[in-house]
Order: structure tokens, then C-alpha cells, then sequence
């Protein structure tokens, strides 16, 4: 592989947080080794699928080398080495998941739609619903237990680790570094995020334990990141994005679905529409 090839993959992990920045994806990935081998082999292994299904199907170069088709893919093989043990099968829905997600990518792409991560939503509840529905596909992971000595500083910096699935803290503070180095405005958009969004589910009475794992507060870390700006207006529409995505994920929660990072990306999606209503400006993020 070259120096190059190499290059796109660590831009394709950087723009989990909307970072094109190689160095970004080389802390992220930092972060995800720091909480799991097995999850960062599959970062990796997805990296490389969604970039070179893009290079496979000519996809345009310019997207490629900026990452576009690596971020959903190693989403997608990170969650799924998170949720179940990694078994023959697993892997194989690592494979065919990036290559999926690059896929649906490029469809969004090509229609000039904001997707975000929504390529990985939706591979993923597929996945998620054949593995749940045929247990002798994956055995599932053994879930870690509630934090109960946590903080506001375990909740903002495990709401930037639980982005990529990660419950420690280190990975949260490599992920904040990564995106510190690339974009300071976005990495203090980031933790005000994930601080308010903590009180925002405090105050809707969700589970303390979840609310310090970061569990109700890695969407509106994204949510943040997107709108991140110096004008007034960035930090409406970024507050505005934060309430929603909270709301969102209470709501799924309780609904019992597998909220993923859906609520940031319908929560952004209302954000731009709103945006463009109210300010008659195109959803161009």
C-alpha cells in the first residue's frame, strides 16, 4: 500500500467528525486501538474496503482522496466488532458492510444529498436486525457495566468516544485531540456539545450511568461539530441541532431502536431545512 493509499485511509477515519485531516484519523484510530485491537484491525479493514470499492467502481478521485467513501465504512465495522464477538460471520458483515456503505455513499453523493453517516445507519440496522433475528450468525459482546463514579469530565469526553463506539476515556481525549489539531472552533463545539446535551438528558430524567458513558451525548458531539463557526447564527443553528439530536435519541430510546448516530443526522437534516427557511440559504455543509 502506498504512502498515498495510506494517507486517504487516515482522511477517510478523520471524517467520522467531518475532519479531512490524515493526522486527525491517525488519533482516532489511536483512540480506537486504545479500546480495542479487534475494533481498530476493523477500522482499518474498513478503511481500505470503502476506499478501494470507490477506486473499484471509478468513483471521482477528487471524493476519494478526501475520504468521502472511508468514514461510514469504518463506522460500519467498528460497530459491528463492538456488538458482537468477532466470529467468521462478523467479519464477513465487516466486508460486505464497507462495501455497502461506499456504495450507498456514492448515491448520496451523486444526488448532492447531505448524508452524513447515514450510509452506516442504514447498513447497519440491516445487519444488526440479521444478526439479532439469527443468533448462530454472531454471538453477541458482553455489555459493559453502568459508571457510576463518573463526572462531568467522564461524560464530555465519553460523549466524544462513544462517536466511534469507544467507553474509555483516552479514546475520547485522542478523539478530541484529533479533532483539536484540524479544527480547534469544531473541537470546543465538540465538548460544549457533549456538555450540554449531558444536562439536557439529566434534566429529561435518563439514566445517570448513561448520560456519564456518553451514551446521550456522542450525536450531539456531531451535531456540534457540523454547525461548528465564529458567527452568531453557527451557534444557533449548533444549539438548536444539540436540543434535537437529545430529544431524538431519548425518544429511540425509549422506543427501544438502535439509535446509532441517526439523531444527528435527522436532527442536522432539520437544522439545514430550518436554516435555509429562516435564512434562505442552501444546506451546503
Amino acid at each position: 500500500m502506498s504512502l498515498k493509499h495510506l494517507k486517504t485511509l487516515f482522511i477517510g477515519t478523520g471524517q467520522i467528525m467531518l475532519q479531512e485531516n490524515a493526522a486527525t484519523g491517525v488519533f482516532f484510530l489511536a483512540g480506537i486501538f486504545c479500546g480495542s485491537a479487534v475494533m481498530g484491525l476493523a477500522a482499518l479493514l474498513s478503511a481500505t474496503i470503502g476506499t478501494y470499492t470507490a477506486n473499484l467502481f471509478k468513483y471521482d478521485e477528487e471524493e476519494i482522496n478526501s475520504g468521502l467513501y472511508g468514514f461510514s465504512a469504518v463506522l460500519v465495522g467498528v460497530a459491528l466488532t463492538c456488538m458482537f464477538q468477532a466470529g467468521i460471520t462478523v467479519w464477513l458483515g465487516v466486508l460486505i458492510g464497507s462495501f455497502l456503505a461506499a456504495v450507498i455513499q456514492h448515491f448520496f453523493i451523486v444526488k448532492k444529498i447531505p448524508a452524513f453517516t447515514f450510509p452506516f445507519i442504514l447498513v447497519s440496522w440491516v445487519l444488526l436486525f440479521l444478526f439479532s433475528s439469527f443468533p448462530s450468525l454472531g454471538v453477541q459482546a458482553v455489555e459493559g457495566g453502568e459508571l457510576t463514579n463518573g463526572n462531568g469530565f467522564t461524560a464530555v469526553f465519553l460523549g466524544y468516544g462513544q462517536v466511534i463506539f469507544q467507553n474509555t476515556i483516552w479514546a475520547g481525549v485522542l478523539f478530541f485531540i484529533g479533532v483539536l489539531i484540524c479544527s480547534p472552533v469544531a473541537a470546543i463545539y465538540g465538548l460544549t456539545g457533549a456538555a450540554l446535551s449531558a444536562l439536557l438528558a439529566y434534566g429529561m430524567h435518563e439514566p445517570v450511568g448513561d448520560i456519564y458513558l456518553g451514551l446521550l451525548s456522542y450525536n450531539a458531539v456531531l451535531c456540534a461539530i457540523t454547525f461548528a463557526g465564529r458567527a452568531f447564527q453557527d451557534v444557533l443553528l449548533a444549539f438548536l441541532s444539540i436540543i434535537l439530536s437529545v430529544m431524538i435519541v431519548v425518544l429511540m430510546r425509549r422506543l427501544n431502536l438502535p439509535a446509532l448516530t441517526f439523531p444527528f443526522v435527522l436532527a442536522t437534516w432539520i437544522t439545514l431545512i430550518l436554516k435555509k427557511v429562516i435564512y434562505g440559504e442552501g444546506a451546503n455543509q
